[in-house]
């Protein structure tokens, strides 16, 4: 064991994370440690290491404990309540700045700058255009989003709520929470959903 990770267990205990969930008392200890032991260093907070509710209960999961199913139904309505709609009622912004920020894995890390500009990774996990060389297959391939599904409200809410919170759909989802987490703005959201289904992005352009 790393010498972070015997720390940690010092403290715990080897606690499940469900007792653990459900410790205050341990809960305490560890923000405490993680207070006295690491120091925020440029726009990454040390916060980020502390689990939100949802995050222990999906630690819970990946460990095989049993969960109340109406827990998690709780928590992932919890998140639904999160998801902000565009101010001004427009779902699409500039496909172009889209590309650059889904193409872009800049930001919240602690060699960034505060006023660096954050991306948003899409690459990572999805194929955005088919003409791509290398994209992460984690999540879906996201070629064609527009063509194949269309723009009707139904749909453009789907995908703005996806982006803002997938947590709202499935609590345990891997995708970031980039509106309700401010990894990304409501302009750099609406430039995503522009890039997704502008018809002249290459998302759709070269979708065959």
């Amino acid at each position: 064991m790393k010498p972070i990770t015997l720390a940690l267990a010092g403290v715990l205990g080897f606690a499940t994370p469900l007792a653990w969930a459900g410790n205050a008392d341990l809960d305490a200890k560890f923000k405490e440690l993680v207070d006295r032991s690491f120091k925020t260093t440029g726009i990454a907070q040390k916060e980020r290491m502390i689990q939100l509710d949802f995050q222990k209960l999906c630690s819970a999961l990946e460990a095989g404990e049993k969960v109340d199913p109406k827990k998690i139904e709780e928590l992932r309505q919890a998140q639904e309540q999160t998801i902000r709609w565009p101010s001004d009622g427009k779902f699409l912004g500039n496909w172009k700045e889209g590309e650059k920020i889904a193409q872009s894995g800049r930001g919240l890390t602690w060699t960034d700058n505060p006023d660096t500009v954050n991306g948003g990774g899409c690459y990572n996990c999805h194929q955005m255009d088919q003409k791509e060389l290398s994209y992460g297959n984690i999540g879906p391939s996201l070629s064609g989003y527009g063509k194949l599904r269309g723009n009707s409200e139904e749909v453009l809410k789907y995908a703005w709520r996806q982006i803002w919170n997938s947590k709202s759909f499935n609590l345990c989802s891997s995708m970031p929470r980039f509106g309700d987490a401010g990894i990304l703005t409501e302009q750099q959201i609406k430039d995503v959903m522009g890039y997704l289904f502008d018809p002249e992005s290459p998302v759709n352009k070269n979708h065959k």
